[in-house]
């Protein structure tokens, strides 16, 4: 391996020495992966044996080496290894088999391993693998703790939607704060770009006809909602090929919900679901993301039944509103009640609707909302219905109603009816927002509503946090498409299952992680060279009973290669609603910790065996140098 080395790197020596500049770029050329920190400090560290700034071959050798060899790697590779140089075929599949516990492994996976990852010609074509290429599997994706098959689209998705997780975002138009922050189209970009498949968009009257997009009432920055539809429509399918939802927040008058409904046909053209599929209009379970492919949905309120509206798209009729009564208008506790829309005493009747009508309301504050049938036609799958309570909507609710519910609600709720709260669930697709008094568009934590099954667990997008992290995390599952297919006792109507009462429905897992060691780690903010004090902090979120916290021991002054060796174990009920979270943080002093980098995933998304855990900065960006090294193991 030393002359196909010196091979490699013989061309950027040929005028001499190199300096920084020079090991930097030949170190990308190799397509090393390295953090500029520690590569400065090793650097520095050798050349502070000689005088001057610049290295030799030999040099460049044992820097290559300080950050790519690492012992951890070369005591595995030794131990299969016949003389400590080399890995026939033969060994390396012992290894998957018996360290990385890939059962199904066989000559082929081994020979296709080494084709991939060996760079040195001849042992590839002796079918040998060397500490080069075994070190450049190991860093492979194929060796990363989330498993290679949930990368891609592996669930059933011709079920009803209603059977979903769906990514939700809240507010998506807000890049910083709710009430100050710029509001900006870029948050509908990258909100599409992660996966997200429902997005909100509050719509109110703007100048010249035009609606425009922004927080109600208060001082976030005004974009005009044609904008907002011509970037959906080109990022729309851009991550995923299942159907989007957009959550119209709506507060304009008829006329500007007109120019809203033209936007959307003109912008949006076939990708615009404006009729149900098929022409079914006596629908009795809604179509599954399969069905639903490259098509955007609204979702607003409606005004009578999907029958009328296929009449009125055939008669091209024009410039019609119609007042929906209280009972069909989503409340939105998202402001306090002296912000909410104008009130008036009288509930309205409505007309033509054929359905059992629900028992009259006690006398509410009647609000009046009148919808332009222009836009109430162009809901189908997705009409926003008020939600009463679990009996009323099990008697008169439609499969194609869903319900917001805020969050402080669907945790009282949640809390003293579970069960007709799961009930509810597997029938209706269920959205969660943020209360409004978030005003720093902080986050609530979605797993208790995952729990529960709810489809749509609306998030700040914008709000970086262990929260944001857990909606990430979960969405990484099934491809990143945006569509989780929720555990069996989550989408059956007769389901005996609670967060609480787990009962039968327990498949309990025992989990081992051995936490080895790190690598390359970023250096801690109080650091003039390239140390920190990392600890690890393992957090299971998922049922009540399976919440658990795990702390590993402090290295001190060490974030290029810090050692730990320690197992921890979990014993887990419902692994198939369990997250895991690994957060690595500096030690800064016994009560101040400072956040490094950390990686969420779904349990049932976890490898076994030797494993690398990728890290994520605060603002969601992969840190491409560090990471984590594990042995995970569970029956």
């Amino acid at each position: 391996s030393h002359t196909w080395f010196w091979h490699l790197i013989q061309n950027d020596f040929k005028d001499g020495n190199i300096d920084l500049d020079g090991c930097i770029r030949l170190l990308e050329k190799m397509q090393i992966n390295f953090d500029e920190d520690h590569l400065k400090h090793i650097f520095k560290k050798t050349i502070d044996k000689h005088s001057g700034d610049i290295i030799s071959m030999d040099d460049f050798r044992a820097i290559y080496r300080a950050l790519v060899h690492r012992p951890e790697y070369e005591e595995l590779f030794k131990a299969y290894s016949i003389d400590g140089n080399i890995l026939p075929d033969g060994q390396l599949l012992k290894f998957l088999a018996k360290e990385q516990f890939q059962t199904e492994a066989n000559e082929t996976t081994a020979l296709e391993i080494i084709m991939k990852y060996e760079p040195i010609d001849e042992v590839r074509k002796r079918r040998q693998m060397s500490f080069e290429g075994f070190i450049r599997y190991m860093n492979s994706d194929e060796c990363s703790i989330f498993k290679n098959q949930h990368r891609s689209v592996y669930q059933d998705m011709t079920q009803p939607l209603c059977d979903y997780f769906i990514s939700s975002s809240h507010n998506t138009y807000l890049i910083a704060d709710q009430l100050m922050g710029p509001s900006h189209l870029w948050g509908y970009t990258s909100a599409l770009l992660k996966g997200c498949r429902c997005l909100e968009i509050d719509c109110w009257d703007g100048h010249n006809n035009e609606p425009i997009v922004y927080h109600g009432h208060t001082l976030t920055s005004k974009i005009p909602f044609r904008s907002v539809i011509h970037v959906i429509d080109k990022y729309a399918f851009m991550s995923s090929p299942y159907p989007l939802v957009l959550s119209l927040e709506n507060h304009c008058s008829p006329k500007q919900q007109e120019v809203m409904a033209s936007c959307l046909k003109s912008i949006l053209g076939d990708k615009l679901l404006s009729a149900p599929l098929g022409g079914e209009v006596d629908i009795t379970q809604l179509p599954s993301p399969e069905a639903l492919k490259f098509k955007v949905l609204i979702k607003n309120k409606k005004v009578g039944t999907l029958e009328q509206s296929m009449l009125r798209m055939e008669e091209d009729y024009v410039g019609e509103a119609e007042e929906v009564s209280d009972s069909d208008v989503p409340s939105d506790d998202d402001y306090p009640e002296d912000m909410s829309p104008v009130r008036s005493r009288s509930p309205s009747k409505r007309k033509g609707d054929r359905r059992s009508s629900p028992p009259p309301q006690k006398k509410s504050k009647g609000r009046k909302t009148k919808i332009a049938l222009a836009l109430s036609d162009l809901v189908v799958y997705t009409k926003s219905q008020k939600f009463v309570g679990f009996e009323h909507s099990l008697q008169y609710q439609k499969c194609w109603e869903n319900n917001s519910i805020g969050e402080s609600q669907a945790r009282k709720l949640a809390k003293v009816s579970a069960s007709q709260f799961i009930a509810h669930t597997t029938r209706f697709i269920t959205r969660i927002y943020p209360k409004g008094s978030r005003m720093k568009s902080s986050n609530y934590n979605p797993q208790e509503f995952w729990n529960i099954g709810c489809q749509m667990v609306a998030l700040n997008f914008q709000t970086p946090g262990p929260f944001m992290e857990l909606q990430d995390g979960k969405f990484l599952d099934n491809g990143g498409c945006g569509y989780v297919l929720k555990p069996a006792f989550l989408r059956d109507r007769n389901t005996t299952f609670t967060p609480r009462n787990v009962g039968a429905h327990s498949r309990p897992m025992s989990l081992s992680i051995r936490l080895i060691s790190g690598h390359q780690l970023p250096p801690s903010a109080m650091s003039k060279t390239n140390k920190a004090d990392p600890t690890v902090q393992i957090e299971i979120y998922g049922v009540p009973e399976d919440q658990a916290k795990k702390r590993s021991s402090v290295v001190k002054s060490n974030a290029l290669c810090p050692k730990w060796n320690e197992t921890f174990s979990f014993n887990i009920q419902v692994p198939e609603l369990a997250m895991i979270r690994f957060c690595v943080e500096d030690e800064v002093s016994l009560v101040n910790k400072d956040f490094l980098g950390q990686y969420t995933l779904p349990v049932m998304s976890l490898n076994t065996g030797y494993r690398n855990i990728p890290l994520i900065s605060k603002n969601g960006t992969k840190l491409e140098s560090a990471s984590l090294f594990a042995h995970v193991w569970f029956y």
